[in-house]
Parts: C-alpha cells; structure tokens; sequence
C-alpha cells in the first residue's frame, strides 16, 4: 500500500506550494484515508491565506488536523471526502467525511471519520462541514413556523442556512446580497432574493452572513422591534462599527453570535458533535443544494487558485478540489 502524500501548505501569507508527506500506520484505532475531493470555504480559508486570522484567535482557529502556526507556514482546512483504504473492516471501502486539510492521503483516528450516506455523492459532501455550521446556526437561532426571516450574505454560510430555512413552513424567506448573480443561487435553492434596498423589514429573524459593516447594519434595519440577528460572519482581524445609538435601545433589538466551535445550548445536553456531523451530512441527500459548489479545480492547481480566490479573481462559494485515482496521489 502507499504510504507517500501531499499536502497543500500555506508557506507564508498569500503564497501556497504542496509539499511531499510520509505517512506511519494506520495503527489500531486508526484508518489510512485516500482523498477523493476536498472544499475551499471561501470566507474563512481565503482569510487564513492571507494572513488575516488575529493573534488573539489563532488557538480559537486552528483546525483539528491543523499543523503549523498562524500565519504560517501552515497547513490549514476542514472539508475532506475520501475512502478509507485501511482501518476496521466496516469502514475499509467506505467514503468519509473528515475535518481534515487539503492532502492526497492521511491518517487519523476512526472516530475522526463519519461515513457518508449512501444517497449522498462524494461530491456534495465536502459541503458537510458548511452545512454542518448552518445547523448549529438554527440551533441557536430557533425560528418558528411563520417566522419573517432575511439571510444577509449570499456567501457558502448565508446560502447553506437559506437552503435549511427554505424547509420550513410558512416562513417569508430571503437571501440578501448586493451581488445580483446570487439571485440565480436562491432560485435553486427555493429561496426569494432581495438587493440590500430592495429587502422586506419587519423581520423576526436575520441571519447575518456577509463579513462586513454594512451588512451587519442592515441586518439591524431589517428587524422589527424586538427581533435577533444571528451574526455568523468572521471578521478575523477588522474592527466593525455599528449603530447602536438610534433605534436599538428603544426597539429592544438582540444582536447573537453563532460559532460551530461549540454545540449550541439549546442541543448540548442531547447532541455530541457527532450528531451534528452526521445530521449535516444526512440533510446533503437534497440535490438543491449542488448550487453552493461554484467551481472546481485539480488538486496540483491549488497554489495558483487560491490567491485567485482571495482576491475575488475567481468567484465562489465552495470551490470544489479533486483529486486523482489511487494510482496518482502519491
């Protein structure tokens, strides 16, 4: 079996190159997984690459599979689909999703893997990570049927919340970004689009997505009195100022964080991390949401593509990475 690998490596802030991995084990309790593809999350991967994750952040940011420190030389990602090639034999042969970077080959404990369900193709796996976020969102969030609610941010997070949204009843529902190519992603994923002016208020729920000021002030505007936004947005090492003078005292409204380092409260004591993972990727059988992949490239093309992506050069939501057969990865 081969045991040789390569990973992408962020060697210093705006500059990638894939370096040559030697590979021990598996041993017991682990499983040697060959990469099929893996995902580029736009916001906070192009964020790390450029070297925008704050001192004070960089324990809160790091990665499980993580290994060098920020801003680098590091070795950085979250969303991996392979088979396992060696481990127990009710995984050997099974595709996985992992929290692991971008690598053609790896090594990690059995309970570091969540098989993928069959109805669910490797490809639209790698959104599991994304989705498995946006289910922590709703979590915390607790919309109700009928709800009045705004997605602001028309990004991988917004749009993957939107696509969980859409399913339930009775919700008046729309995805807010200033880009109007967003449009064409809510009408695959069932959802109504709104330009930031053109945005129906009166909200009981926004969920903010988009990282940046003005849309964090207009997610307050969107609100009627006594309504929440859910900030889901990483804003690394910017500093956002906000109208909290004006109305916010006398509109009682509540701004909330979201982070899927934790299990929200509101499932803690009911739901492991597992749970959370393996319900993500059960929601992935729907074919909607195939929408929030917007690119793909070869594995090899990564350190060219990833300054594209952080630079907008190359538009995405989740770009897609594939990797070679099992006769190539080494």
């Amino acid at each position: 079996m081969n045991r040789s690998a390569r990973a992408f490596w962020l060697s210093s802030p705006g500059q990638g190159e894939i370096r040559d991995v030697t590979l021990t084990g598996p041993g017991e309790g682990e499983v040697l997984v060959r990469s099929l593809y893996s995902g580029v999350s736009r916001g906070t991967e192009t964020l790390v690459f450029r070297g925008g994750v704050p001192a004070s952040q960089h324990t809160a940011m790091r990665a499980p599979f993580q290994e060098g420190d920020f801003p680098g030389p590091v070795k950085y990602g979250y969303l991996n689909v392979g088979v396992v090639e060696e481990g127990p034999d009710e995984l050997t042969g099974r595709t996985v999703f992992c929290l692991y970077p971008h690598q053609t080959r790896y090594v990690v404990p059995v309970n570091a893997v969540t098989p993928v369900p069959e109805n669910v193709p490797a490809e639209r796996a790698v959104l599991a990570g994304t989705v498995e976020t946006a289910v922590n969102a709703l979590w915390d969030a607790a919309p109700l049927v009928g709800d009045r609610i705004a997605v602001v941010g028309g990004g991988m997070v917004g749009c993957s919340v939107a696509a969980l949204l859409a399913r339930f009843p009775g919700v008046r529902l729309q995805l807010v970004d200033a880009d109007p190519a967003r449009a064409k992603t809510a009408e695959a994923l069932g959802v109504g689009f709104a330009s930031p002016e053109d945005a129906l208020g009166d909200c009981d729920l926004v969920v903010h997505a988009s990282a940046t000021e003005q849309g964090l002030a207009r997610s307050l505007e969107l609100l009627r009195a006594e309504g929440t936004v859910l900030e889901l947005s990483w804003y690394g090492d910017r500093r956002i100022a906000l109208p909290l003078g004006e109305a916010f005292h006398s509109r009682r409204l509540t701004l909330r964080s979201s982070q899927v380092g934790t299990v929200s409260p509101a499932r803690r004591a009911s739901r492991s991390y597992a749970d959370r993972l393996a319900l993500a990727l059960d929601l992935l059988a729907d074919p909607a949401l195939d929408a929030l992949v917007t690119g793909e490239s070869a594995f090899e093309e990564l350190p060219a593509v990833l300054p594209g992506l952080a630079s907008g050069e190359i538009p995405a939501l989740c770009h897609r990475v594939r990797y070679a057969g099992p006769e190539d990865t080494a």
